[in-house]
């Protein structure tokens, strides 16, 4: 029996650290689905705030380290260092292939290095992931606009603004593309 309890005390002492970050993940799960309902309806200012909320949740990977990458590689990114960001987010996407963020933001550096399929590639599979990321439902839409695919485009950014009503440069580009479709068949 005691041999049994320690083997028990063990594994739950081995399992402990998961279940915690299971139950913070729920958590943090519950947090940006209320997060994505409130942005629906707010008003310009609520947006702007439920928006960096929105953010800081999404860039919480749960790994101080995973996280230093995805700050180095935005850092990067914002930088002009399109190529370092690619780098820093790549080790990111590598030793956390579930962390949603490193991958948007690696869709955005391949996009902004002109690398549209790898940009494509991980936009793919965050929208599998998060089908709410409205940044990369706005970087679709410029992706397919810029590739000739108007129709697809305006589908894109009429569903980045469904999710988020206030990015300027949605509302624009719906305008601007719902305006050059007038009277063609989408």
């Amino acid at each position: 029996m005691k041999a049994r309890t320690r083997f028990h005390n063990h594994v739950v002492a081995a399992l402990l650290p998961l279940l915690l970050v299971t139950a913070a993940a729920a958590q943090d799960a519950q947090k940006l689905d209320d997060l994505y309902g409130r942005l629906k309806d707010a008003d310009p200012g609520a947006a702007s705030r439920i928006e960096s909320e929105i953010f800081i949740e999404s860039a919480k990977s749960g790994s101080a380290a995973i996280d230093l990458l995805l700050q180095r590689g935005s850092d990067a990114l914002q930088s002009g260092h399109t190529e370092a960001a690619i780098d820093h987010l790549t080790a990111a996407v590598d030793h956390a292939p579930g962390f949603t963020e490193a991958r948007a933001t690696r869709a955005v550096a391949y996009y902004g290095a002109g690398e549209v399929g790898p940009a494509m590639a991980d936009l793919a599979q965050v929208l599998k992931d998060e089908p709410r990321h409205f940044v990369a439902w706005s970087v679709l839409g410029a992706i397919l606009e810029e590739t000739e695919m108007p129709g697809r485009a305006l589908e894109a950014y009429r569903t980045a603004a469904a999710l988020h009503p206030h990015i300027p440069e949605v509302n624009d580009a719906i305008a601007r593309l719902e305006k050059k479709l007038e009277g063609q068949e989408l």
